[in-house]
């Protein structure tokens, strides 16, 4: 037999560091790491998106019940009519607060200026003796409402 017929020795395999048998594995593990963060961030973004849902519209409920409290009626009502003291001193001013919904017309008795039906307005007034003002707030359909309040005056 000669050296050519010889069967050629399987070929020494390649020896391989820890670094290279351990990459399959610790690819697949930031992989998965990696999967859970995303998948724990979007969770959290679709937790908080319902949150935000479910709080705007609870707060939108809320603001339509009000207005169909104030609004929904019909009815003449006064959200306000006060003055912000009760005494006055001749010579100085208060600030008379009205508001009315649902009127088409409102008058103040004395008057003071000429109003209008509005949620929330103030006036300025300085009466030289004690005064009952009174207002008036008249809808189209014939209803009339009336609120009156006494400024002493010393």
């Amino acid at each position: 037999m000669s050296l050519t017929d010889a069967p050629n020795p399987a070929p020494e395999p390649k020896r391989r560091s820890v670094l290279e048998k351990l990459l399959p594995f610790t690819t697949v593990a930031v992989i998965i790491a990696a999967l859970y963060v995303a998948w724990t961030f979007y969770s959290r973004y679709e937790y908080n998106k319902r949150t935000t849902e479910r709080i705007a519209a609870e707060r939108a409920a809320k603001e339509k019940q009000v207005m169909k409290e104030v609004y929904g009626s019909g009815e003449i009502r006064f959200t306000t009519f006060s003055i912000d003291t009760q005494v006055l001193k001749r010579g100085q001013t208060a600030q008379l607060c009205y508001g009315v919904v649902n009127a088409k017309t409102v008058t103040l008795d004395p008057p003071v200026e000429p109003i209008k039906p509005m949620y929330f307005h103030c006036l300025e007034i300085a009466p030289k003796k004690t005064t009952t003002y009174t207002i008036t707030a008249e809808n189209g359909a014939g209803q009339k409402e009336s609120k009156s309040l006494t400024l002493q005056v010393k």
